[in-house]
């Protein structure tokens, strides 16, 4: 992976910082792009620390806003060269849309919810990846080489009750990558998704729910880290021809080797349609 360049977005905390620092430990140089500046030092700390410090580069950027997605990617130009890999993972959750939800009596309704924040989850979640790899792209057809890693959300997650506006903005971002894929296909560039799986041991996450899964009473959260191994694997070379899968961490095989663990848990982008019971349709 020497001489690689890749973009990280949400990259200086949580998923994006263990993302960041797992492909700069192969020898790829990463732009790791946040949105909050106190962010910063704790990265450069942990670059440091993990032999990376010179190949790890922090900017604060707000992707929502075109120029500034065009100032990441002149920045990366600038100080690595043109970007090879580009991981979209930025994102809103929901401690932004209902910090309240484990303290509330009943689930968030979509119309309790404020038009500013589906404003910012649609545009952190969907239209800043879209942005971004809009931007990307053309330069990857033309080297002949390329990576966009999208960070979605299972299911479950999209579709339940109080999903919104999150859901829907990572169905977005879940289509969209089965789209980009086709359109990509024979170009020598891919588009894949890579997810914890799972509720993930982040800031992102309730405090409530981190601590119940401390305790043991739910489910553990993912780690950040697991995310690195099916990341690593859809950058490399042995994934020329994956292109249009998602990969979970939770169900990641380590004790596999790289091809063998994506073929056990890789499965195509986009949705299974609903099973449709016609009995149980309304008379």
């Amino acid at each position: 992976m020497d001489h690689r360049t890749a973009i990280v977005t949400g990259g200086l905390r949580g998923l994006g910082r263990a993302m960041s620092l797992g492909l700069a430990r192969t020898g790829v140089r990463v732009l790791a792009v946040g949105h909050i500046e106190t962010d910063v030092p704790e990265m450069q700390t942990l670059a440091a620390s993990n032999g990376v410090g010179e190949t790890v580069a922090c900017l604060v950027a707000d992707i929502r806003k075109p120029a500034e997605c065009d100032r990441v990617v002149t920045a990366c130009t600038d100080r690595f060269g043109g970007p090879d890999i580009l991981v979209n993972n930025a994102g809103l959750t929901f401690t932004t849309i209902a910090p309240d939800r484990f303290r509330r009596a009943t689930p968030q309704k979509f119309w309790e919810v404020s038009d500013a924040v589906i404003q910012a989850v649609m545009d952190t979640n969907y239209v800043a990846a879209d942005q971004m790899a809009r931007r990307v792209a053309p330069g990857m057809v033309a080297r002949e080489w390329g990576r966009i890693v999208n960070v979605t959300t299972k299911l479950s997650t999209m579709n339940m009750h109080g999903a919104m506006p999150y859901g829907a903005s990572k169905a977005a971002l879940e289509m969209a990558t089965e789209v980009w894929a086709k359109e990509l296909a024979g170009t020598a560039v891919t588009v894949n998704i890579v997810n914890p799986g799972a509720g993930a041991n982040t800031l992102g996450m309730a405090q409530e729910m981190r601590d119940r899964s401390a305790a043991g009473l739910v489910p553990r959260l993912v780690e950040p880290e697991a995310m690195v191994p099916p990341l690593l694997f859809v950058v490399s070379r042995a994934a020329d021809r994956i292109n249009g899968y998602r990969f979970d961490a939770n169900t990641w095989d380590t004790a596999l080797s790289p091809a063998e663990a994506a073929r056990q848990g890789g499965r195509p982008a986009g949705f299974e349609l609903h099973a449709q019971d016609r009995e149980s349709w309304p008379a």
